[in-house]
């Protein structure tokens, strides 16, 4: 590396983000970026560390560990640390389509196995990533690449996810014809409507990137219903007939629910109802009625990213409190002795729907290890309130961890919205028993990674429609890697990595 006693001189440092009490006003992204020089400070702070571990994306104790997509992490810190900034853009987008993307809402398990880490702060590579793609964009140069030879072959992909996006984007890079099917008025899927636009600007970033691939010939055919029940406008079976090879993309969309008592009243809806409504407005509403926190007592039961943006949309609103419940113990400060380097560390953060939320209200609106046990309406069948309950975990008769209710602390709570984050169960299923595709036990596309074939042939898979649930960055790696085996198909052979 440029710098060999970097990770010595330098500590680690991040921007400074817009202050929590101002940036709930708006729906404007909230992070600040840091000027050049402390940018190329922290890219020195990469260490000479001979087997980087950023990079592996491998799966350790079932949580990621290092760069799905492989990223050169180390190559392109250097490449900032030395003001190489084309070339450091060069080396991003050779494994990363979307690095605008996965700079703002990948986790970063890349920092999670920095080797740095080990015994300091990682080195920042989020924000390095993050900083090298935005100034490709402003500097011109991110241009459309169409390709210079067209195979004749014709490619569909159903969904327009991450997964889909980089499966595109692969494919079309290889000479076929491709086009988007997307059920939404809007290309994008989870970019589009399942991140909210203070994480992740449509217009200025998403749009742009889909926009960039159109000019590359890739063609988006929105308001696509397939396979989804009554709606359908889009037959399955021309997918069998009028292409050459379809790649499914559709996401795990189908929420966990709660069904307890009272489930049915109104002012309870699944995450994705009130963040895609609010995402349809912010853009314009094309005819979407939002689902409004302004005012109202809100409680969102689940954690995780999605339970985060709940809570700052519902800060934007303007909600009179917040409460948010989790049914797993509060995590550590710091790495326990079960949850070593390099593995994901499982510890305490206040992310910033919490840090709005603990700005205005005084604390973090979190409380753990609790659960609901039903929802209570008024006279109007609107929800009113809760009943909650503090779990404990123990094993039950068949040696599973399960949650058990502690006697004596049930509580009432305020609550005239309710919002389920309580993660996905996985793919809905109309499309793939109308395409009669094979599913696993958990009723995913079955499909094995790194081929991504299913039942049937000429029919791949990715994503989340294939491993259930995951992170943006995992939805890039499948995309990327069914388009690898796509190209296989239609050709014998691939250049595609």
């Amino acid at each position: 590396m440029g710098k060999p006693t970097g990770f010595i001189e330098y500590l680690r440092e991040l921007p400074v983000d817009r202050s929590p009490t101002a940036r709930v006003g708006d729906y404007k992204e909230f992070h600040e970026h840091m000027d050049e020089k402390k940018l190329r400070t922290q890219g020195a702070r990469c260490m000479d560390c001979g087997i980087p571990f950023c990079h592996t994306g491998k799966l350790i104790s079932g949580m990621a560990s290092g760069c799905p997509v492989n990223n050169l992490i180390p190559e392109w810190n250097d490449l900032v640390y030395r003001g190489l900034w084309h070339e450091a853009l060069d080396r991003l987008h050779k494994t990363n389509n979307f690095p605008e993307f996965t700079g703002r809402v990948c986790p970063a398990p890349c920092e999670g196995s920095c080797v740095l880490g080990i015994n300091n702060p990682p080195v920042t590579i989020k924000n390095i990533e993050n900083s090298i793609i935005d100034r490709g964009w402003d500097e011109g140069w991110v241009v459309p690449e169409a390709p210079k030879v067209r195979t004749g072959k014709t490619v569909a992909v159903i969904g327009s996810g991450p997964a889909g996006l980089s499966a595109a984007a692969q494919l079309n890079r290889a000479g076929h014809t491709v086009t988007v099917f997307e059920r939404a008025d809007r290309p994008g899927g989870l970019l589009m409507y399942g991140i909210p636009n203070m994480k992740l600007d449509k217009k200025e970033v998403v749009l742009r990137r889909i926009k960039l691939m159109e000019a590359e010939g890739i063609k988006f055919i929105c308001n696509a219903s397939v396979g989804t029940g009554d709606k359908d406008n889009v037959e399955p079976q021309i997918f069998l007939k009028e292409y050459d090879a379809t790649v499914i993309c559709t996401g795990a969309t189908l929420p966990r629910d709660l069904p307890i008592e009272g489930r049915n009243l109104k002012g309870v809806h699944f995450a994705m109802e009130f963040l895609t409504a609010n995402t349809k407005a912010v853009l314009g509403n094309n005819g979407a009625s939002p689902i409004l926190a302004t005012s109202k007592d809100v409680v969102v039961i689940g954690g995780g990213d999605t339970g985060t943006d709940c809570v700052g949309t519902s800060m934007r609103h303007g909600c009179s409190s917040l409460l948010q419940i989790e049914i797993l113990p509060k995590p550590p400060l710091e790495r326990q002795a079960d949850n070593p380097w390099p593995e994901w560390p499982k510890t305490y953060k206040l992310d910033y729907g919490q840090e709005e939320a603990a700005a205005k209200f005084g604390a973090d609106p979190r409380i753990y290890v609790t659960t609901v046990k039903k929802f209570i309406g008024d006279a109007a069948g609107n929800v009113k309130e809760l009943v909650t309950v503090e779990i404990k975990w123990g094993k039950n008769d068949k040696g599973q961890f399960v949650p058990q209710e502690v006697p004596g602390t049930e509580k009432t709570r305020p609550a005239q919205l309710v919002l389920l984050a309580m993660g996905f169960l996985g793919p809905e299923q109309p499309l793939l028993k109308e395409l009669n595709l094979e599913t696993d036990p958990r009723s995913n596309i079955k499909a094995e990674h790194e081929k991504y074939t299913t039942s049937l042939k000429g029919i791949f898979a990715a994503g989340d429609c294939r491993r259930g649930q995951s992170l943006v960055v995992w939805a890039i790696n499948e995309g990327r890697g069914a388009a690898r085996e796509c190209d296989r198909y239609l050709m014998g052979s691939t250049d595609l990595p």
